[in-house]
């Protein structure tokens, strides 16, 4: 006798397999991150270095590891990002004054324009994802993990 639970579509996502959720989870994540890289690319940047632009300009100057830390992300992979970012001359490395031994990432002024052109480029495309959704509905949408309760 088949099962009707595999015979039968979900009737809404939250009743599919845990494995169908993560998997379209996933894959809405793999989305919009292209969406932004796409959105950065005619900057010659990606979701990385423009967070990365936009992280140093909201706290100040900061070290790889805090960087990378912010990022999720490993620090040699985030120190191949900083020198790209050097080499465009859009971050600069100065000494730390704390500890010779690190150096702190600080946005050059070259930066700045760019910057205001990423905060437009997010606000389009959060605005593409929030479409049709009040800001009603996305306050009372909060998974059960995420509620102060």
């Amino acid at each position: 006798m088949p099962d009707p639970a595999r015979s039968h579509p979900a009737s809404h996502e939250l009743d599919a397999p845990p494995w169908r959720r993560v998997s379209r989870l996933l894959a809405t994540a793999r989305q919009i991150s292209k969406a932004y890289n796409d959105g950065f690319a005619d900057l010659g940047l990606n979701l990385t270095t423009a967070t990365i632009l936009v992280y140093v300009e909201e706290f100040g100057p900061a070290t790889q590891t805090q960087i990378a830390d912010h990022l999720g992300h490993g620090r040699a992979a985030t120190s191949s990002s900083i020198d790209r970012l050097v080499a465009e001359q859009l971050v600069e490395r100065l000494p730390n004054p704390a500890d010779r031994r690190v150096w702190l990432i600080s946005i050059t002024e070259k930066a700045k324009p760019i910057l205001e052109t990423i905060a437009g480029i997010d606000a389009r495309i959060r605005d593409g994802l929030r479409h049709g959704i009040t800001r009603a509905q996305r306050q009372n949408s909060q998974p059960s993990w995420n509620s102060s309760r």
